[in-house]
């Protein structure tokens, strides 16, 4: 399935293997790595397409599916299952109606899901008249050539997902390697920078930063350190924290990104990554004051322009001063199914000599 800007593989977890060890040799089968164009494999050979959804009926009160999303490495011989994918989200609720996990409704079915990665619930929407899941549409999101039915995603308690709190470190900005940075985790810790306090215009295109080493490497040595004061550790062999450029808006929008994931950039942004962005921009005393465009008013709609285009954030937010608080937050997503049928895994992954 297509999930928004991303691609990949969805499982029911009845036919995956229980034991990790061995259900991520099966994915790494799957999507052909360590390979670096995934030729063995159903993988596209890039971050975004190589991306697998596990997804199995809830067993907790008020949850219909629990979602389990796995990035796998390319050119490493592993499964990253600490973060979340709000892409690959998108396409759990029309998955779970259409593998007979969740009744339909008609026009629309709400499905509430509990992302076991990090241990939040999302509730999406799904269009489905007729009590059919409906994929074409009107609805244009960047990154997706053509149009398709929107399907609108509320978080309903992301903060602190994968770190502890919405401000892993305590402060709306700390100094890291002589940078101001924000570190926030409002669904996916990221790591928000000014571009010009790295040389840079945050206008370049993904290809032009991606081929500075010298500021990749810096950026990876910013990465490390905010790592490990935002409670994660050794973060080398993570994708989390992601790092994200900020500058002033330059197509209508309320601020401009260019986003790592980690170590390339991406050619649009993540779901969970504006959502954590946009957080940063409407939060006082961040590294956006000065940068950001901030719209007035609860809910804030802030659109987060991107390399390819723009993402649309709504946060619901209180108070003021040491008593801001983000409360839900929402997206639209489309999604598409775009094939069934079974993935050949090789006799030798599940003896273990592969």
């Amino acid at each position: 399935m297509r999930g928004g800007t991303s691609k990949g593989p969805f499982f029911l977890a009845s036919d995956l293997p229980q034991e990790p060890a061995l259900r991520d040799r099966v994915l790494l089968a799957v999507m052909g790595s360590p390979d670096p164009r995934q030729i063995d494999g159903l993988g596209g050979a890039e971050p975004l397409t190589s991306k697998a959804a596990i997804v199995s009926k809830s067993q907790r009160p008020g949850v219909d599916v629990d979602f389990l999303f796995a990035q796998v490495l390319i050119d490493q011989p592993r499964v990253d299952v600490s973060p979340n994918c709000g892409n690959m989200l998108a396409g759990v609720g029309p998955f779970a109606i259409e593998r007979g996990l969740v009744v339909a409704s008609d026009p629309a079915t709400r499905v509430s899901i509990y992302m076991v990665n990090t241990g939040n619930l999302a509730l999406a929407t799904v269009p489905t008249p007729d009590g059919q899941v409906r994929y074409d549409g009107t609805t244009a999101i960047a990154g997706v050539p053509g149009t398709a039915a929107a399907i609108t995603i509320d978080f309903l308690d992301t903060a602190g997902s994968v770190c502890e709190s919405l401000l892993p470190t305590g402060r709306a900005r700390d100094r890291i390697e002589d940078i101001d940075v924000s570190c926030v985790d409002n669904g996916m810790p990221v790591v928000v920078l000014a571009a010009r306090s790295l040389g840079k215009t945050g206008y370049e295109s993904p290809s032009q930063l991606d081929a500075d080493h010298d500021f990749k490497a810096r950026l990876e040595k910013l990465r490390l350190a905010a790592g490990v004061l935002m409670g994660l550790g050794d973060v080398s062999h993570k994708v989390v924290p992601k790092m994200a450029l900020i500058a002033p808006a330059q197509a209508g929008g309320h601020v401009c990104t260019r986003s790592f994931i980690p170590h390339r950039c991406h050619t649009a942004i993540g779901v969970l990554g504006a959502v954590s962005v946009a957080t940063a921009c409407v939060m006082p005393g961040s590294v956006a004051e000065g940068i950001a465009r901030i719209p007035h008013g609860s809910p804030r709609v802030l659109s987060v322009e991107h390399p390819s285009g723009e993402f649309t954030v709504t946060l619901e937010v209180t108070g003021s001063g040491e008593n801001f608080v983000v409360g839900r937050s929402g997206i639209l997503r489309t999604a598409r199914a775009l094939m069934q049928g079974q993935v050949l895994v090789p006799w030798a992954v599940w003896d273990g000599r592969r």
